[in-house]
């Protein structure tokens, strides 16, 4: 059977949350198993992503570790996801520290307009992001105006999430609301079509 290969953040000191009772520690080669009993978000699972570009744009809404430390490692046990945005399993081993990749909050911003621009279809909002993606227009006014044209219900989360990214003066919020509108995304477009997270990341990596 083909190994499967994921990517685990922890804290600083390469600590997370609880399983039971107990923080997990983790380090080269450790190995932690749970019950998978409740939903994704639970202490039944051990959280990881399947992109390293992902764990870092999703690690705002997630755990938030800062400083965090990155691990490459081996799934074991049973799998649940969230649409891409999250991954638990059963039983984890971490297997070396990775370095962490350098994501500006550009980078986030585009990514989240991006996943917005798959399921949201207004005229107005759609040329405010390709003036943001392209460079021509990045201002704060445009996208406060972008944001509070946004309407239609569940895409309009992600349209209204990926504007205000745009134009939040405070990195950490706009950080979250970047990721916000990723998630956002997915969710409205469950009801449309797939997202391909990995593929959207790669490419928000190529603007300036």
């Amino acid at each position: 059977m083909k190994k499967i290969i994921g990517y685990k953040l922890t804290n600083a000191i390469n600590q997370t949350g609880f399983v039971g009772n107990h923080i997990i520690t983790w380090g080269k080669n450790v190995t932690h198993e749970t019950d998978g009993s409740g939903d994704l978000c639970s202490k039944g699972w051990i959280h990881y992503y399947d992109d390293p570009l992902l764990a870092v744009i999703f690690n705002s809404i997630h755990a938030n570790f800062d400083p965090a430390n990155m691990w490459t490692c081996e799934i074991l046990g049973e799998v649940k996801e969230n649409r891409g945005v999250k991954f638990g399993t059963t039983k984890l081993m971490t297997i070396k520290r990775i370095t962490i990749p350098e994501i500006s909050l550009v980078h986030k911003v585009c990514f989240g307009i991006l996943c917005s621009k798959n399921i949201y279809k207004d005229k107005y909002w759609n040329q405010w992001a390709d003036n943001y993606l392209s460079g021509k227009d990045r201002t704060p006014n445009a996208a406060y105006a972008a944001a509070d044209a946004t309407h239609s219900a569940y895409a309009a989360h992600s349209a209204y999430a990926a504007a205000y990214a745009a134009h939040s003066a405070y990195a950490a919020y706009a950080a979250y609301a970047a990721a916000y509108a990723a998630y956002a995304a997915t969710d409205a477009a469950a009801l449309i079509k797939t997202i391909d997270l990995k593929t959207i990341a790669k490419k928000a990596m190529g603007y300036r």
